[in-house]
């Protein structure tokens, strides 16, 4: 089983520890694994850091440089340079637990699917607000809609990349400033007969940096989330009903908002799924989604569509 790890990096330091982390990690008889890094600043930013990685772990890493600010420029050229049966993606600020790739594994060969999500478990510091630490906001938790996995994200992934009818799809230009490039990537695999799953034992983690320990961040956040995730739809009639949907939905959420106001984490939860729903009708509108990518901000990666 040929292995092709990517991830994206764009002037993170952090690549040294998730790579390190990487190594640490059990690798399963019969399985060779290949790290694809993949540079996304105007310069070779972190060429020699990935280098130093590389000879002090023995790790085989194929570092390449592909500039642009978009991460899914970041994002295809990691497809562009796999060669692998399949292709596992994370983030560069992630550390990742010793049985992350055998779980991932583990349940692609049960469940014979095309994918398989994690979860990222999110670390807070000590200075965290402690209504955000009880909502525990941040952790990105891999779901299912009823029984069905309908789409999954690139921060814990495993990915069939052999003889597929998805070999040649990529990542949307269009949203790799923006982000949910990898939501919209997703949904468009399972419409060409992509099969998911969740591996509940495969987790990684990361520690919450203090520019998003921030109510306003998670409603931008969340709000983007939600535009994503309506690429669910895309005729005429399904957009109209996921709109109306939405629409009320929203409306809920911020009527228990209200009632919840004088309990912060109460609060926050409900602000911010109607937030998704929000998001979810800007989308269903085309309304465009605001850059997070670039200059240093990384967009935030997708989570478990709106319930």
């Amino acid at each position: 089983m040929k292995i092709d790890l990517c991830i994206c990096t764009y002037r993170r330091s952090h690549i040294a520890d998730t790579l390190r982390s990487v190594a640490r990690a059990k690798i399963p008889a019969g399985v060779a694994l290949r790290v694809i890094v993949i540079d996304n600043d105007d310069a070779p930013s972190a060429q020699a850091r990935v280098a130093e990685v590389a000879k002090d772990t023995g790790l085989t890493i194929d570092y390449r440089h592909v500039p642009g600010s978009n991460i899914s420029i970041a994002r295809n050229g990691g497809l562009d340079a796999a060669t692998g049966d399949w292709i596992a993606f994370l983030d560069d600020d992630e550390l990742v637990e010793p049985d992350w790739l055998t779980a991932l594994i583990t349940c692609v060969n049960a469940t014979g699917v095309d994918a398989a999500f994690g979860h990222m478990r999110a670390r807070y510091g000590p200075d965290t607000p402690q209504w955000m630490v009880d909502g525990d906001f941040h952790s990105q938790v891999a779901a299912r809609r009823g029984d069905v996995v309908e789409t999954g994200h690139t921060c814990n992934a495993l990915l069939r990349w052999g003889d597929v009818p998805w070999r040649h799809e990529r990542f949307a230009l269009e949203r790799g400033r923006s982000g949910g490039e990898d939501t919209e990537f997703f949904f468009r695999l399972r419409a060409l007969g992509a099969r998911y799953a969740i591996a509940d034992n495969a987790i990684v983690h990361e520690e919450v940096p203090a520019a998003r320990q921030d109510l306003n961040w998670l409603l931008k956040r969340r709000f983007r989330i939600g535009q994503s995730y309506s690429a669910v739809a895309s005729e005429p009639g399904a957009l109209a009903k996921l709109f109306a949907v939405a629409a009320l939905k929203t409306a809920y959420c911020h009527l228990q908002a209200l009632a919840a106001w004088p309990w912060m984490t109460r609060r926050a939860f409900w602000l911010l799924r109607g937030r998704i729903h929000a998001g979810v009708c800007a989308g269903c509108l085309r309304f465009r989604q605001r850059d997070l990518y670039g200059d240093g901000i990384v967009a935030a990666p997708a989570q478990a569509p709106p319930k």
